[in-house]
Order: C-alpha cells, then structure tokens, then sequence
C-alpha cells in the first residue's frame, strides 16, 4: 500500500514540476515570443503580411506565396504561463553581424566564410569582402518560425544571389557632364575598376533590393557593407599596369583639355575687348550724328552756325593753312 501510494506522490509530484512550474516562462528585453495552442500561432483576427507596410516591396507575383498570417506577439516581460499543450517560441530582435561570405549551412564554404566570390561581366573571378547587419522581423514573426526551415540560410541564398547577379552585369554610371572624357580616357571593359569606384552605388542598389527579405523570410537585413574586391592574383600585375597606364592617359587629356579651355577663354576674352574698342569708337559718331540730326531740325541757320564755329576750332588748332586760289 506504501508503495502505491508513493507511485502516486511520485506522480502527482512529477505532473505538478512537468506541467505547472514548467508552464511558466519569461521574455527578455530583447525577445519577441509568440504562443501555439496544439501547434497553431495565436493569431491576429484574419489580417496577413499583405495588409503590412512591408508587403508593398513584394513584386505581384510574390505576394500569393509570401502571405503569411501575422500573428500575437508576446512582448518583454513575465512571468507568462502556458498549458501543457500550448508553446512558446522565442526570438532574440538584436541585431546581428555577420561576414558576407558566411554560409550557415556549409561554415567551410567560401574560404571558411571569409571571402565570396563572384565572377564580372568581363570573366574576372573576384573575391569580394565585407558584412551585413541583419535582424529579426517583429512584424513577421510567423515567416521566422513557420514560413522556412532556416531563415538566415535562406536570407543568405538571397543575398548572394541578388549580389552576384549585380556583379555580373555592372555597369558604370556616367558622368553627362564629362562623357566626352570619359570616352576618349577610357579603356576596354575593366569593370574591377568600375566596381571598386562605386562602392557605395553598389551598397545601396544591395539594401534596396534586399528590403523584400523582411516580408519573405522575416528577417530585415539592416545594411550591407562591401569593403573590399579584389581580382585573381594572376590578374593583379596586369591590372595593376593598366591602372597605370589608364591614369597616364586620364592626366595627359586633362592637361590638353585644360590648355584647350584655357586657350578659348583667352580668345573669348580677346573678342569681348576688341568688341568694347569698337563700340567705344563708334559711339561719339553715333552721338555726333544724333547731335547733326538734332541741329538740322532746328533750322539751316542752326546747322550753319555749327559748322562756323566747328571750322574756327579746327582754324585754331591748325599750324598750317592750305587755301585754294582760284584763278
């Protein structure tokens, strides 16, 4: 009978520890929680992903396979209590560093996660470095635990997908106002060089395009940041003369262009003096003529007295007088 009724202590004690100080759990400052009651999330009336904010950056034909149910969120705090049948799932929200080249499924891929490889629409094998900041979506917490089996592996496909592709078909900006020289200075596709001089274009088309991750696998990728491209080593010599010799090139047109535009400045400067010389000639005869029009209206009289007394100051100034006999 003792040992009846220890089994049934025993099991009462082990069902009360199991099923009731089990049941409570807490939620950190940095968490975000959401419940299940016999393996379906708790939630929110019959709205989506697709009635979020975060659905707009979906194309049309990724919103049918990427409309998850949003779901209750249990917020920081506790002690939270659940039955038997229900359970939490945690998540932390901090946000995450981690080199680019990681592969969460494969940690040796990639050189052991250090360096990524692309290939350039010229046939270069680059090595490209650098991290990304990612963090856990609150507003879609039902994509991070339901919706793929692992997240950050699937936003990292994306991510290196979406980068290779960029790398593959780059393509310079160009500079309208010195599309002349940069025609004449440039040099037979080294897009290297093109990718290394627009880092900061490249990081940005990176965090636009991979804004739709938040809404797919509910992971916000907070930024991208490639520090470095570096070509195959046998490559670098080469490389390295036709920066060279492209900076060569680059200096002796800048230097003509300037001693070009130097030289028209000076022209135009030429022209806008002799031009105000000539004006400055032919405004007293246009003012004497004025003057004569002016006279003539007034009377012969006028006119006649105004030749006189412009003969007599020539007749003043004259050392010498020539006058005609007639005979």
């Amino acid at each position: 009978m003792n040992v009846i009724h220890g089994v049934i202590y025993g099991f009462l004690a082990w069902a009360f520890a199991r099923f009731i100080l089990a049941g409570f759990y807490t939620v950190e400052q940095n968490e975000r929680a959401v419940k299940t009651v016999f393996g379906r999330a708790q939630r929110l009336k019959n709205l989506t992903t697709l009635d979020d904010p975060i659905a707009s950056m979906l194309r049309l034909d990724e919103k049918k396979r990427y409309s998850f149910p949003q779901v209750k969120v249990i917020m920081p705090g506790g002690p939270y209590f659940k039955l038997p049948w229900e359970r939490a799932y945690k998540a932390s929200i901090a946000v995450e560093t981690v080199n680019m080249a990681y592969d969460p499924e494969t940690p040796t891929a990639n050189r052991n996660g250090t360096v990524l490889e692309a290939v350039t629409k010229d046939h270069l094998n680059t090595g490209l470095t650098g991290q990304i900041r990612y963090q856990v979506s609150e507003r879609n917490l039902y994509a991070y635990f339901f919706g793929v089996t692992n997240p950050i592996a699937h936003v990292m496909g994306y991510f290196v997908s979406v980068l290779r592709e960029r790398i593959a078909t780059f393509d310079a900006p160009v500079n309208k106002n010195t599309q002349g020289t940069a025609d004449a200075a440039s040099v037979e596709g080294i897009s290297i060089n093109d990718l290394r001089k627009n880092l900061r274009d490249l990081n940005e088309h990176m965090d636009r395009e991979c804004e739709r991750s938040q809404a797919r696998y509910g992971i916000r990728l907070d930024a991208s940041l490639i520090t470095g491209i570096d070509p195959p080593p046998e490559v670098e010599s080469a490389l390295a003369a036709i920066n060279t010799a492209h900076n060569q090139v680059s200096s002796d047109i800048s230097l003509a262009t300037a001693a070009a535009d130097q030289r028209i400045v000076q022209s135009k400067r030429a022209v806008e003096i002799e031009t105000l010389k000539a004006q400055a000639e032919v405004e007293p005869l246009q003012r004497l003529t004025a003057q004569l029009a002016d006279l003539k209206r007034s009377g012969k009289a006028s006119l006649d007295s105004y030749v006189r007394n412009v003969k007599l100051e020539m007749l003043s100034r004259a050392s010498r007088i020539i006058e005609e006999v007639k005979s």
